[in-house]
């Protein structure tokens, strides 16, 4: 997923240059959606994992 966040603000900055703004615009907050996904995906992932950690 972090890939299609990154993608994503690839596209976005090349549209930017090229001065698509709406282009632009639409994957940079695509790309900003996909990487709070992430994020909240990750922080799950690690509470789950030192919850259920055995020692």
């Amino acid at each position: 997923m972090l890939r299609y966040a990154v993608n994503f603000l690839i596209i976005a900055i090349v549209a930017g240059i090229l001065g698509f703004s709406g282009i632009a615009g639409g994957a940079a907050s695509i790309a900003q959606m996909l990487f709070y996904v992430f994020l909240i995906l990750l922080i799950i992932s690690i509470v789950k994992h030192l919850l259920t950690k055995t020692a």
